[in-house]
Protein backbone atom coordinates (compact mmCIF):
# COMPACT_ATOMS: atom_id res chain seq x y z
CA UNK A 1 0.00 0.00 0.00
CA UNK A 2 1.47 3.35 -1.01
CA UNK A 3 1.49 6.09 1.73
CA UNK A 4 -1.31 8.83 2.04
CA UNK A 5 1.42 11.41 1.00
CA UNK A 6 2.16 9.47 -2.49
CA UNK A 7 -1.69 9.13 -2.90
CA UNK A 8 -1.94 12.91 -2.69
CA UNK A 9 0.94 13.82 -4.72
CA UNK A 10 -0.67 11.52 -7.52
CA UNK A 11 -4.16 13.16 -7.43
CA UNK A 12 -2.55 16.68 -7.43
CA UNK A 13 -0.62 15.44 -10.23
CA UNK A 14 -3.33 14.75 -12.22
CA UNK A 15 -5.96 17.39 -11.30
CA UNK A 16 -6.47 20.82 -12.66
CA UNK A 17 -7.01 23.46 -10.65
CA UNK A 18 -9.45 26.24 -11.55
CA UNK A 19 -6.30 28.49 -11.98
CA UNK A 20 -4.63 26.26 -14.21
CA UNK A 21 -7.80 25.63 -16.20
CA UNK A 22 -8.38 29.66 -16.54
CA UNK A 23 -4.42 29.96 -17.64
CA UNK A 24 -5.60 27.23 -20.51
CA UNK A 25 -8.40 28.72 -21.94
CA UNK A 26 -6.82 32.60 -21.79
CA UNK A 27 -3.83 30.76 -23.79
CA UNK A 28 -6.24 29.19 -25.91
CA UNK A 29 -8.23 32.13 -26.70
CA UNK A 30 -5.28 34.20 -27.60
CA UNK A 31 -4.05 31.55 -30.04
CA UNK A 32 -7.86 32.02 -31.76
CA UNK A 33 -7.34 36.08 -31.42
CA UNK A 34 -3.80 35.80 -32.81
CA UNK A 35 -5.10 33.87 -35.42
CA UNK A 36 -7.96 35.60 -35.95
CA UNK A 37 -5.73 38.99 -36.50
CA UNK A 38 -3.20 36.85 -39.20
CA UNK A 39 -6.98 35.83 -41.26
CA UNK A 40 -8.46 39.26 -41.17
CA UNK A 41 -5.01 40.45 -42.81
CA UNK A 42 -5.15 38.06 -45.61
CA UNK A 43 -8.59 38.19 -45.82
CA UNK A 44 -8.40 42.10 -46.29
CA UNK A 45 -5.51 41.96 -48.91
CA UNK A 46 -7.37 39.25 -50.99
CA UNK A 47 -10.64 41.23 -50.50
CA UNK A 48 -8.45 44.08 -52.41
CA UNK A 49 -7.24 42.31 -54.78
CA UNK A 50 -10.56 40.87 -55.32
CA UNK A 51 -11.92 44.45 -55.92
CA UNK A 52 -8.92 44.98 -58.41
CA UNK A 53 -10.86 41.64 -60.89
CA UNK A 54 -8.95 39.30 -59.46
CA UNK A 55 -10.76 35.92 -59.38
CA UNK A 56 -8.84 33.36 -57.72
CA UNK A 57 -8.24 36.15 -54.90
CA UNK A 58 -12.09 36.75 -54.74
CA UNK A 59 -11.98 32.86 -54.19
CA UNK A 60 -9.72 32.93 -51.59
CA UNK A 61 -11.17 35.75 -49.66
CA UNK A 62 -14.15 33.65 -49.51
CA UNK A 63 -12.43 30.66 -47.92
CA UNK A 64 -10.27 33.01 -45.47
CA UNK A 65 -14.07 34.54 -44.46
CA UNK A 66 -15.19 31.02 -43.85
CA UNK A 67 -12.55 30.15 -41.76
CA UNK A 68 -12.67 33.25 -39.60
CA UNK A 69 -16.44 32.85 -39.04
CA UNK A 70 -15.58 29.63 -37.23
CA UNK A 71 -13.08 30.82 -34.88
CA UNK A 72 -15.24 34.19 -34.16
CA UNK A 73 -17.87 32.43 -31.68
CA UNK A 74 -14.57 31.08 -29.93
CA UNK A 75 -13.25 34.45 -29.05
CA UNK A 76 -15.42 36.06 -26.24
CA UNK A 77 -16.67 39.67 -26.62
CA UNK A 78 -15.20 42.95 -25.05
CA UNK A 79 -17.29 44.08 -22.35
CA UNK A 80 -18.31 47.38 -23.48
CA UNK A 81 -16.88 50.60 -21.64
CA UNK A 82 -19.03 53.77 -21.04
Amino acid sequence: MLPVRAVEAGVDATTTTQSEADEDRGREIRKREERLGKLQREYDKQLARCQDGDERACTEAQGIKSEMEVLLPGIPAEPQRD
